[in-house]
C-alpha cells in the first residue's frame, strides 16, 4: 500500500490520516469476515485440523500493526501527560480487546445469525470506550480505531448492530471532514470508512446466506434420512406381519387336525418376530443388509406358508453387490404386496445381468385394494429404492396368459 506523504495535522501530531485509515480499514475490512465468517470455521476450530482454527487469530494480530498511526500519535502528541497516558493504556487495551474478542467470535462467541454472548457485547462497549478516552490524546487520529469496530460489529454482533455501527460511523466521520477545522484532511478517512461500510454489508449477508444454505442442505439431508429409514421400518414391519398373520391362521386350521405342524408354525412365528425386531434395531442403527440370496430363501418361506408356489429363474450372482441389495429390498416389499393383494398360485422371479422381474398370476393391480389403481406406500418405496440405486422400475400387468397378474421388473 502507498504511504502518502506526511502532513502536519490540526491536532499537531504530524500523522497522515489517509494513510492511517487506509491502511486500517483494508485491514479490518478483510480479518474478521475470514475469521467469524465461515460456517466451517467454528466446526474446525472444535477438531482442530482446519488451519483457521489454529492460526486464523494471526490475522487480527498482523492487521492491528495498522494500528501504528495512533501509537505515533502519541509520541507526537501534544496533549497533557495525563492524557497521554491514558491514552497508551486505551491503545494497549484496545488491542487486547479486540484480539481477545477476535478469538472468542472464533470460539462460538456469537454473531452471524447466531445470538452474541455477554462477553462480545462487553468488548464492544470496551472498545468504544477506549476510543473515545484516547481523543484527548491522539485527536483525529483517532478515527484509525473505526475499522476495526465496525468489523467487530459487522461479524461479532447482530445485523442490527452492524447497520447502527455503520452509519454511526460514516456519520462520525463526516462530522469530522465537513464541521471540524481542517477537516478535509480526513476526505480519504472518509471515503474509507463508507467502503468498509459497504464490503462489511455484502460479505456478512454472502456469509449469512452461506449458512442458510447450509443448514437448510442439513435439514433437507436429515429429512432424506428420516424418510428412508421410515422406508426400511414399512418394509421390514410390513413384511414381517403379513408372514405371521398368515402362519397364524394356518395355526388355526391345524391346531385339530395336525398339532404337530401348528407347533412348527408357532416356532415360525416366534423366529419371524424375533427377526422383525431385530431388523428394526439394525435398521436404526444403520447397519441392515440382506443379501438376495437370503431374500429369496425368506421369500420362498413365505410364499410357501401361503401355498404360493415360488419360481426362480437365473442366479442371484447375476447382479453385481451393489444391484443385489436394492434387489432384495424390492424383493421383500413385492413379496409382502404379493401376500396381501394378489391372492396368486404362483410366482415366477427372473434374475438376468442388470435386471430382476417377478410376476404373479393372481388378480392383477388394478384389481387390489377395491379395484382402485392408485400405488401405495409399497410400490412408492420401491421406486424411491430403485431411483436412489440409479435403476428403473416398471409395475403393471404380467404377461401371463388371460392378462391377469402383477409384473415388477427392476433394470440397470
Amino acid at each position: 500500500m502507498t504511504r502518502r506523504s506526511t502532513r502536519e495535522t490540526s491536532d499537531g501530531s504530524g500523522v497522515s490520516r489517509d494513510a492511517a485509515l487506509d491502511a486500517a480499514g483494508f485491514a479490518a475490512a478483510g480479518v474478521p469476515p475470514a475469521a467469524w465468517a465461515a460456517p466451517g470455521a467454528r466446526r474446525a476450530h472444535a477438531t482442530g485440523k482446519d488451519p483457521w482454527a489454529r492460526f486464523g487469530w494471526l490475522m487480527a494480530v498482523i492487521w492491528l500493526v495498522f494500528l501504528v498511526y495512533p501509537v505515533i500519535a502519541l509520541v507526537r502528541s501534544e496533549a497533557q501527560l495525563p492524557w497521554v497516558v491514558v491514552g497508551w493504556v486505551a491503545l494497549v487495551a484496545f488491542v487486547v480487546l479486540y484480539v481477545t474478542g477476535f478469538l472468542h467470535g472464533m470460539r462460538g462467541g456469537g454473531g452471524l445469525g447466531r445470538t452474541p454472548s455477554r462477553r462480545q457485547w462487553l468488548t464492544f462497549v470496551a472498545l468504544i470506550v477506549c476510543v473515545l478516552v484516547s481523543v484527548p490524546a491522539e485527536g483525529g487520529s483517532a478515527l484509525s480505531f473505526l475499522p476495526f469496530i465496525m468489523s467487530f460489529a459487522s461479524y461479532g454482533l447482530t445485523r442490527v448492530w452492524h447497520w447502527i455501527t455503520t452509519v454511526a460511523a460514516v456519520a462520525l466521520t463526516a462530522v469530522c471532514v465537513f464541521l471540524l477545522p481542517g477537516g478535509m484532511t480526513y476526505l480519504s478517512v472518509l471515503a474509507i470508512v463508507a467502503l468498509l461500510g459497504v464490503v462489511n454489508t455484502v460479505s456478512s449477508w454472502l456469509i449469512l446466506r452461506s449458512a442458510e444454505a447450509e443448514r437448510l442442505g442439513l435439514e433437507l439431508a436429515t429429512s432424506e434420512g428420516r424418510e428412508a429409514l421410515a422406508r426400511d421400518v414399512h418394509d421390514l414391519i410390513g413384511h414381517s406381519l403379513t408372514v405371521v398373520g398368515l402362519k397364524a391362521q394356518l395355526v388355526r386350521r391345524l391346531m385339530d387336525s395336525d398339532p404337530e405342524r401348528a407347533k412348527a408354525e408357532l416356532a415360525d412365528i416366534e423366529r419371524l418376530t424375533a427377526e422383525a425386531i431385530a431388523g428394526v434395531r439394525s435398521t436404526v442403527s444403520g447397519a441392515r443388509t440382506t443379501t438376495l440370496v437370503e431374500q429369496l430363501a425368506s421369500s420362498r418361506d413365505s410364499f410357501r406358508a401361503a401355498d404360493i408356489e415360488l419360481q426362480v429363474e437365473g442366479e442371484p450372482d447375476a447382479l453385481s453387490p451393489v444391484q443385489a441389495l436394492t434387489a432384495s429390498w424390492i424383493l421383500r416389499e413385492a413379496t409382502t404386496n404379493t401376500l396381501r393383494h394378489s391372492r396368486a398360485r404362483t410366482v415366477r422371479v427372473q434374475l438376468s445381468p442388470g435386471r430382476m422381474v417377478l410376476e404373479d398370476d393372481g388378480v392383477g393391480i388394478g384389481a387390489r385394494a377395491g379395484g382402485g389403481a392408485d400405488e401405495g406406500n409399497g410400490v412408492r418405496g420401491m421406486r424411491d429404492r430403485a431411483a436412489a440405486a440409479g435403476a428403473a422400475l416398471a409395475v403393471g400387468a404380467a404377461d401371463a396368459a388371460g392378462g391377469t397378474g402383477t409384473r415388477v421388473e427392476l433394470t440397470w
